[in-house]
């Protein structure tokens, strides 16, 4: 790329986030990388090439202060915001809903939504005023806002909800250049997804193994869809590993 282009990552400390991170600096995009932990974004960065420029930001989505702080801090060292790859989000154990517990609720609701929230807040905001003005916000989704699991009503209704998210800013971003899309993930290897080895609960409560991908897949999708000029937009697209049984189970 022969001018820069920066990228904001959330949750860039692992898998999905760590994998997007990796294959957007090796296209020569200067990374801005947040999540929780400190040591985990440096790792993240010890995987770049050397040389590579990046900033590494303590954040925590579900917080005003620490989402402003961490344009505040992207603005003042590369100028401008050209994507935003809106990924941190967390799971709650899977439980009948009459036996949530509330903090759980609370707590996947902050990451998943409000964060999601304020992350693209914030990054309108700077879209809008930069010079040139406009970007793109690709919002990590997932299969489950058309196909739930079992048990999983937390997370499959926050994931309804960035679906909404993004249809919303597809259309309040027209006027400032901003395209958004979003990326519906099934099955990728992750720490998340770990127990979908020995075996993931199905639709008729027995367990069995499922077929996961490699992260590189969608990060080679994410990457697909940040080269995109901005006048170009993939709104929705799903990566999946083949043999999953998602059709049949919605």
């Amino acid at each position: 790329m022969t001018e820069r282009k920066v990228a904001i990552v959330t949750g860039a400390g692992s898998g999905i986030g760590r994998a997007v991170s990796r294959a957007l600096s090796a296209e020569g995009w200067t990374l801005v990388l947040a999540g929780r932990r400190a040591d985990a974004l440096d790792e993240t960065a010890a995987s770049f090439s050397p040389g590579a420029e990046h900033l590494s930001q303590s954040t925590d989505v579900s917080d005003e202060a620490s989402v402003d702080a961490l344009f505040d801090k992207t603005v003042d060292a590369f100028d401008r915001v050209d994507l935003l790859f809106n990924n941190a989000g967390i799971n709650v154990p899977a439980v009948p809903l009459d036996e949530l517990a509330v903090a759980d609720l609370k707590r996947i609701i902050d990451t998943n939504l409000l964060g999601m929230f304020l992350c693209a807040r914030a990054a309108m905001r700077v879209m809008k005023s930069q010079d040139p003005k406009g970007g793109r916000i690709i919002n990590n989704g997932s299969v489950s806002a058309y196909a739930p699991r079992l048990y999983s009503a937390p997370y499959t209704a926050t994931k309804h909800a960035i679906t909404g998210l993004t249809k919303s800013i597809t259309l309040e971003g027209r006027p400032a250049n901003i395209a958004c899309g979003q990326i519906d993930i099934g099955n990728v290897v992750s720490d998340m997804s770990s127990y979908m080895e020995t075996g993931a609960l199905q639709a008729n409560g027995t367990r069995a193994p499922e077929p996961r991908i490699d992260a590189a897949h969608i990060a080679r999708t994410i990457v697909h869809m940040a080269a995109l000029p901005l006048e170009a937009n993939i709104p929705f697209v799903t990566v999946m590993a083949t043999t999953m049984p998602l059709y049949g189970r919605g």
